[in-house]
Formats: structure tokens, C-alpha cells, sequence
């Protein structure tokens, strides 16, 4: 292992002389109180390190010493319903040890040791095995079984498996023969957080991640295995957007990664997700989610760590077999980190003070997402969805990061300050938002909801399109000039706006929509829209047409219609088409 001392300090980068034989990305232990850094640049035998903790008060000729192994994570049972820094240190136990406040050097195994955990094995002594292979599982929580794997690049026989019973994490499970060796597998295995997990085979996923928000499962949906990025500037709702979508999305393992954000964000989701409830099975949030908090007040290279620390863990859940959610709130922080350090470097800066590489690293960490044919002999498909909240300054939407993150993502979901500004959550602009999986999850929508699906969802799309269209026109002349068609125009965008995209968080009725319930407003909706347009062009008034009783119960649907209850949308819908025919009738 490469020794060395501290020969330059500035800010979260050291340099280290007498460093040789050190490696790229190898962690390392900084100063005498042995501080958490990675090797990012070797010149000779000098090796510029970034320092996950605060180095202050670290002195010239302080040693340094290498691990010999890359920054890692250890990946096992007790990850379910922890929460961990960037560099996966469980808050909860150092908290506990040194109080509220992380005091440097600290350090703390991520899974418990002590723990007893019930192992159930797989496998029987002469079995051939290979990465990806389950050896066993234990009951990680009441919604996750955690099946024990082989690493993914151990293959060999069985010589020794345990009986079943209860063991620690660190207690050997398994003895193979590899070769002329033997290895000891345990219940855990680490795993580098910046090197991607393998797989059998990507495949092209044509399921959707259901998240109960009407704009997104229904205008702007994503497969399971895909990305999205959700830019908006302060006070647009992202963070809201995100808690919304870990707290419903029906994915089976919630990772939310907490990245350079205020410390209250982080707390507020500790403080509700024990007390919501998974609308699948009714247990706890926490009993499937997983938090990592690197909040402002953190040293700001651990940002980027805690970025890699999240994917890591979420795939390893994928390769379980498991579709798994990961929100990273917020990638804007990540990248200002890297401009950050790129500066303490002195490389060369790009845009906006980025470095050139920040594309690269987007790339690199968008890609990670996927829905896969795992490794192993079963046949077990998991899925790893991203979802990156950008923070551009001033709502910027051409600034590097957001601009960059677009090119990587599949689904963009723009948030509008002035949508914001007057309480439409979630802001996203229909106008500016796109999703590119629209075709790959039709046939979903077709043989689980509804044939007409797609149709219903194009018609709702023009009519708000129209509406911005004449937006201009209406501020010159105002509605009243306008024809009775166009008019109607306006008052079904109206509809489409407050009863079915404006969503309340709060309300528990309308906090979570099915996908069902979504397809049956949408239903209402547009169906009173082309009835309308015929009365109308049979020479029935829009005025009439607007004082229609029925009028106020679409608009009050969404939170007087539960979940449990979409026969009452089925009467609602009778009484669009029997109003509109009496109408007709009257006008006759």
C-alpha cells in the first residue's frame, strides 16, 4: 500500500508526495485523524486526492496511506430503512456516538454488525454457482426479501453452506471452490461505487412506473428502467415532486438521495414516511426506502460520492430483481461540486465555469439506469429507475447542467415559475415537458386500462396547445371576442388545468391517483369537450354550455371521487352526456 505526506492543501483537495503504487480512485486515509479521500490525478509520485471530510486544520507533512482497494460500499441485509451519508456512513449510529454534528475521522460500519438476521439457504454443498446466483435470503423488512448474491465476479462449487438459522452480516454463510482456492462468502460483499454492476442483457421496458400523479402517468409517463430530469428554478416544487413521486411510485425499493440540499428537506421525509403508509401493502414508507444525505452544510466532495453511493445500491436491489426508484434531488449540486473541485485543480473551464467533462459524468450516471436481465442461472429481471431534480439558476433552462441532462434523459419534466407562483402543483409545463416512452407503454395502458388510452391523451394535449395558442389573442381582445368554438376551447383547457392536472399533496383523496381513476377523468373530460363542440356547432350558446350543472362536479371530482369508488366517475360521465342532450333538446 502506497504512504505518503501532505505536501498541498486547498480546500477538499490534497496532494500527497511519496505516493507510489498508488491507483485511480483508490480511497485513502488523509491526516492523522485518517479522513475519507479518493485518488482522482497521479503526476509521478504525487497523488491529488479529494477529501470527503472537512480538512481543516490539516497540516503539511501529515500522513497518508493507502487502502489499496477503490472507494466502496458495502452491499447487504440492514440497508432497507437506514440512512447514510454520502460515503455510506449510517447517521443514525454516529449520532448516537458523537451527537448531532459529524465529528471528523468518525467512522462506522454501514451495516450492523450486531444484527441477527435469519438466513434461509438456496443452495446445497456440490452446487455450481456463479455472480448473480442467490445463496439465500433473509427478511430485510416486511416488504423485502433480500436474497443473499453472489458477487458478480465469484463463480465456483459449493464445499460448505450453512445450515438455517440466525447469523451476523460478517459470519461466514458459504465456502467455494474457485480454481485451486477456496473463498468464504458472507452475507455481505463490496462493491465500487463507481463502476457499473453487470448484467445479461438490457432489455426495452414497456411497463410504466405508475406514480399516481395524473401529469406524469398520464402526459408525461416513465418506464420502469428509465430516466427523467425534473429542472426547475427556487420554489417550483421539485423537491415536493420527488418526496410525491418516492412516496407513490409502485417501484419496489425507494432510494432518495438527498444531495447539497437544506438539512429540513431531509428531515421532513424522515418525519412522514414512517407515519404514510405504501399504497400497495399498507406497510410503512420506510419499510422499502432507502435515504442518503449529503445536505449543504456537508463537505462538498462528498456530493459527488453520494450521487455514486445511491446508483451502487440501487443496483444491487435490481439485481435481485427488484424495480427500484432512485431520486437524486439535486444533480445541480453534484455538478457544482465538480466545478468546485475542477477549480482547486486548475483545469481548463468550460461553460459556465464546468468543467469539460461534466457531460461525461451526466452521461456516466444516467446510463446506470436500465431495466435488465440480471446475472445468475434464474431468469430474474429487475429494473433501476433515475429521476434528477436540476436546479438551474433563474429558472434557466439553456445553463449547462439542465441543457446537458436533457440530451441523457428520456423524459423532461419543466417546472414553471409562474404555474407555481399561482399554487398549480405540480408546476410542470405541458407546453415545455416531453416524455419519449409514450409509444413503448401504449400496449400497457391498452390491455390493462383502456384501448383508447393514447387517443384521449393526444386529444387532451391539442386542446391545452390550442389554448396557448389563442393565450395572446385573449389578451388583446379578451375571451368575448372570441367564437363560441374557441371559447369552448378555453374552458375545456380550463377543465383539463384545474380538475385534472393540478394536483393537492396534501388532500388524501387526491394525493394519489390510479391509473384507472386517471383514465376515467380524463374520459369525462374530453367526451364533454367533443359533445359540446356538437351543440355548439348546432347552434347551442357557449353560455348555456358553461352553466351546466355537471360542470361543478368535474371540477370537484378529484378529491370527492376515492380511489376505491371510480363507479361514481361512471355516473358523472352519464350525467355529462344526458346534460348536454337535454341542452340540445331545450335549444331545439
Amino acid at each position: 500500500m502506497a504512504e505518503g505526506i501532505i505536501v498541498r492543501v486547498s480546500g477538499p483537495v490534497v496532494e500527497a508526495e511519496g505516493m507510489t503504487g498508488a491507483q485511480m480512485h483508490e480511497m485513502v486515509e488523509v491526516g492523522r485523524e485518517r479522513l475519507i479521500g479518493e485518488v482522482i490525478r497521479i503526476d509521478r509520485d504525487i497523488a491529488t486526492i479529494q477529501v470527503y471530510e472537512s480538512t481543516s486544520g490539516l497540516k503539511l507533512g501529515e500522513p497518508v496511506i493507502g487502502t489499496g482497494r477503490p472507494l466502496s460500499v458495502e452491499l447487504g441485509p440492514g440497508l432497507i430503512g437506514n440512512i447514510y451519508d454520502g460515503i455510506q456512513r449510517p447517521l443514525e449510529v454516529l449520532r448516537k456516538e458523537v451527537g448531532p454534528f459529524i465529528v471528523r475521522g468518525t467512522k462506522a460500519p454501514p451495516l450492523p454488525r450486531d444484527r441477527i438476521w435469519h438466513f434461509k439457504p438456496k443452495v446445497k454443498v456440490g452446487d455450481a454457482i456463479s455472480g448473480g446466483d442467490v445463496l439465500g435470503t433473509v427478511t430485510e423488512s416486511k416488504l423485502i426479501e433480500h436474497r443473499i448474491l453472489v458477487p458478480p465476479n465469484i463463480q465456483g462449487k459449493i464445499l460448505e453452506i450453512v445450515e438455517e438459522g440466525d447469523y451476523r452480516v460478517d459470519d461466514a454463510i458459504a465456502t467455494i471452490k474457485m480454481g485451486n482456492e477456496e473463498k468464504t462468502l458472507k452475507m455481505f460483499h463490496e462493491w465500487p461505487v463507481r463502476q457499473p454492476r453487470p448484467y445479461k442483457a438490457r432489455l426495452l421496458s414497456g411497463e410504466p412506473l405508475i406514480t399516481g400523479q395524473r401529469v406524469i402517468d398520464t402526459f408525461f409517463p416513465i418506464v420502469k428502467g428509465g430516466s427523467a430530469s425534473i429542472p426547475g428554478g427556487f420554489g417550483t416544487g421539485k423537491t415536493i415532486t420527488l418526496q410525491q413521486l418516492a412516496k407513490w411510485s409502485d417501484a419496489d425499493v425507494i432510494i432518495y438521495v438527498g444531495c447539497g440540499e437544506r438539512g429540513n428537506e431531509m428531515v421532513d421525509i424522515l418525519s412522514t414516511f414512517p407515519e404514510l403508509s405504501d399504497p400497495r401493502s399498507g406497510e410503512p414508507l420506510m419499510e422499502r426506502t432507502i435515504l442518503i444525505a449529503n445536505t449543504s452544510n456537508m463537505p462538498v466532495s462528498a456530493r459527488e460520492a453520494s450521487i455514486y453511493t445511491g446508483v451502487t445500491i440501487g443496483e444491487y436491489y435490481r439485481d435481485m430483481g427488484y424495480h427500484v426508484a432512485l431520486m437524486a434531488d439535486s444533480t445541480s449540486r453534484w455538478a457544482e461540486a465538480l466545478r468546485e473541485i475542477s477549480g482547486r485543480l486548475e483545469e481548463m473551464p468550460a461553460e459556465e465555469g464546468f468543467p469539460s467533462y461534466l457531460p461525461t459524468r451526466l452521461a456516466e450516471f444516467y446510463e446506470r439506469a436500465g431495466a435488465v436481465k440480471t446475472l445468475g442461472s434464474e431468469d430474474k429481471v429487475g429494473s433501476l429507475s433515475i429521476m434528477g431534480a436540476v436546479s438551474p439558476p433563474g429558472g434557466d433552462f439553456s445553463e449547462p447542467v439542465t441543457a446537458h441532462t436533457k440530451r441523457f434523459t428520456k423524459v423532461f419534466w419543466a417546472l414553471d415559475k409562474e404555474l407555481a407562483d399561482a399554487r398549480h402543483y405540480p408546476a410542470i409545463n405541458w407546453i415545455l415537458s416531453y416524455s419519449e416512452y409514450v409509444a413503448d407503454i401504449s400496449e400497457w395502458w391498452s390491455k390493462n386500462i383502456d384501448r383508447d388510452w393514447q387517443a384521449y391523451r393526444n386529444e387532451a394535449i391539442k386542446i391545452l396547445q390550442r389554448e396557448d395558442e389563442l393565450k395572446e389573442i385573449v389578451k388583446l381582445v379578451g375571451p368575448e371576442a372570441l367564437p363560441d368554438s374557441q371559447r369552448l376551447i378555453l374552458e375545456a383547457a380550463r377543465m383539463l388545468r384545474i380538475a385534472f392536472l393540478q394536483q393537492n399533496a396534501l388532500d388524501p383523496v387526491d394525493t394519489y391517483s390510479t391509473p384507472l381513476k386517471q383514465f376515467k377523468m380524463l374520459k369525462i373530460i374530453v367526451d364533454f369537450y367533443h359533445g359540446a363542440r356538437a351543440i355548439i356547432d348546432r347552434g347551442v350558446p357557449i353560455f348555456k354550455v358553461t352553466q351546466l350543472p355537471v360542470i361543478s362536479e368535474i371540477m370537484r371530482m378529484k378529491s370527492e371521487v376515492p380511489n376505491d369508488k371510480v363507479q361514481l366517475l361512471d355516473e358523472i360521465y352519464e350525467r355529462v352526456k344526458r346534460q348536454l342532450s337535454e341542452l340540445e333538446e331545450a335549444v331545439r
